[in-house]
């Protein structure tokens, strides 16, 4: 799985943690929310300087948004991939 699409799956599972929409992850980092769901559908990249703006809003660091993306555990993360169907 390419590497934008699995930082895709980790801003997704943060958000639906909080129980927050897309939207409402857009407006607390002043992003717009197609930017978001580009990034959670792996379409866009995400510079490093977004990231950080998600992780901020998310009050999470870097490190602890990304935490897991080197996993080679495919089950996990077809588990987080499998719950938007």
């Amino acid at each position: 799985m390419e590497i934008k699409k699995r930082v895709g799956l980790l801003v997704r599972e943060q958000r639906r943690q909080r129980g927050w929409s897309q939207e409402e992850l857009a407006d607390r980092a002043d992003l717009h929310r197609t930017f978001i769901s580009s990034i959670e559908r792996g379409i866009k990249n995400a510079t490093i300087n977004s990231v950080h703006t998600l992780a901020t809003a998310m009050g999470l660091t870097v490190s602890e948004l990304l935490e897991g993306l080197q996993k080679t555990d495919h089950a996990e993360i077809e588990r987080v991939h499998s719950r938007d169907r």
